[in-house]
């Protein structure tokens, strides 16, 4: 990627006080995520949003983009496989906060399922970490090293769907244990019924971690 490409949303470089990234699933692209930028933007109206299209082409879908590759689900590869990906974004994401002339803190990373594990591959082991991760429906992958990794500790929402059947909901209990444990700021929302999917609550819960954030 040349730079970050993809849709976007609210205000233009020179206006912008924030900077929020939103890093979409396996087989979509960023159009699939930009759609919550106008609800978001009510509580940031002052933020640009952008949800950059992954690097590749799905490896396991005729249609969409990948992070990386889920054709090997090893624990160990999925991790190094992430951690490839956050190499590659995170100078592109520096080049779009240079851009808007903003400091590192000004950033905010969103991401559902595997833009989630990329959200939180990213953003807990970035310096200066970011003012907050928003998790929905993914995977903290490298629990087991997370504590040696950390750059910071910066809040993290976690918002799971109890009917999810394509990323299991445990996913995120383990993820919010982990993150406990090393000491990260963490909230976590179950929510009954909800598929592989973002409703309602957990786009309200998002505003509400943004807005807490950046709070003056």
């Amino acid at each position: 990627m040349a730079g970050l490409m993809g849709p976007r949303f609210g205000a233009q470089p020179g206006r912008a006080r924030q900077l929020v990234v939103l890093l979409h699933g396996l087989g979509a692209d960023g159009q699939d995520l930009i759609e919550l930028a106008p609800d978001w933007a009510s509580v940031l109206p002052e933020a640009a949003f952008i949800a950059p299209d992954a690097p590749d082409a799905c490896d396991i879908a005729p249609y969409g983009r990948q992070w990386f590759s889920l054709q090997d689900r090893t624990p160990a590869v999925m991790a190094a496989g992430a951690q490839r990906a956050a190499e590659t974004l995170e100078p592109l994401i520096e080049a779009e906060l240079g851009r808007f002339g903003l400091p590192g803190e000004a950033l905010a990373l969103a991401g559902f399922s595997q833009g989630a594990m990329m959200a939180m591959q990213l953003g807990l082991r970035r310096r200066p970490p970011p003012a907050a991760i928003l998790a929905y429906s993914g995977v903290l992958l490298g629990a087991e090293s997370l504590a040696a990794a950390l750059a910071g500790k910066p809040p993290v929402l976690l918002v799971h769907g109890e009917a999810d059947d394509i990323v299991p909901v445990g996913a995120s209990r383990a993820a919010e244990a982990a993150l406990r444990a090393a000491g990260v700021p963490v909230e976590a929302i179950y929510r009954p019924g909800l598929p592989h999917a973002i409703d309602a609550v957990g786009i309200e819960a998002g505003a509400r971690t943004l807005s807490r954030a950046f709070a003056p």
